[in-house]
């Protein structure tokens, strides 16, 4: 038997987008040590992560702060005779959360390493409730423009048959910036001024009505 395809189907979508400022701050400590011995260049690269670690982790909390540990590599120089002529290595700390001032102030009390790189995004709390508000506009917005579609070939109204929810994040990518060893040092026991981005959260709902 051949089935007769559904009459009186349409297509559409909306989206709605809500703009907020990026409440999540990633702060990267790190450092670097070069010599002869790669056991001494470990050695130092570890004491440089474990005064670090001592330091940040007095005033970490949960949400607002926290702390790992982040890259730790090793790596061989070859001299123009091909042997190994000493060795290089660089180590890092990751500070993350939502504390700007505490995060900054603790990185500025640890002399063992430089600020390497800091970038903002949103957290997980502030995603979940935008993609909320984006999702309810973009539901209204759908509903609306469907009964609008429906009216306008003539039918009183709609039935859903399928819909699908995606989300992004868009328009603004996480900021980085540079940070150079002489401004660290210079500014020992002051924090770094940071300025957070904007993000814009868009959700696009799509999906097909019976016209009726």
């Amino acid at each position: 038997m051949t089935i007769a395809p559904p009459q009186n189907v349409l297509q559409l979508s909306a989206s709605g987008q809500v703009e907020v400022v990026q409440d999540l701050l990633t702060l990267q400590l790190s450092t670097s040590r070069e010599g002869a011995d790669a056991a001494a260049v470990q050695a130092g690269l570890r004491q440089a992560v474990d005064t670090a670690l001592a330091e940040v982790k007095k005033t970490a909390q949960p949400g607002q702060m926290d702390v790992r540990t982040g890259d730790f590599s090793i790596h061989p120089h070859y001299g123009r005779d091909g042997k190994i002529s000493g060795w290089q290595g660089s180590a890092s700390v990751v500070l993350e959360g939502r504390d700007f001032p505490r995060i900054t102030q603790a990185a500025a009390r640890v002399p063992s390493m430089t600020i390497g790189n800091l970038g903002f995004n949103l957290s997980r709390e502030q995603r979940a409730q935008v993609e909320g508000e984006a999702q309810a506009q973009a539901i209204e917005r759908f509903k609306a423009k469907a009964a609008e579609i429906a009216r306008a070939f003539g039918f009183a109204g709609y039935t859903l048959r399928e819909v699908s929810v995606s989300s992004d994040d868009q328009g603004f990518a996480p900021r980085m910036y540079g940070m150079a060893k002489e401004m660290r040092a210079a500014a020992a026991d002051a924090p770094v001024p940071v300025e957070p981005g904007k993000s814009m959260v868009n959700v696009t709902v799509s999906g097909s009505i019976q016209a009726r």
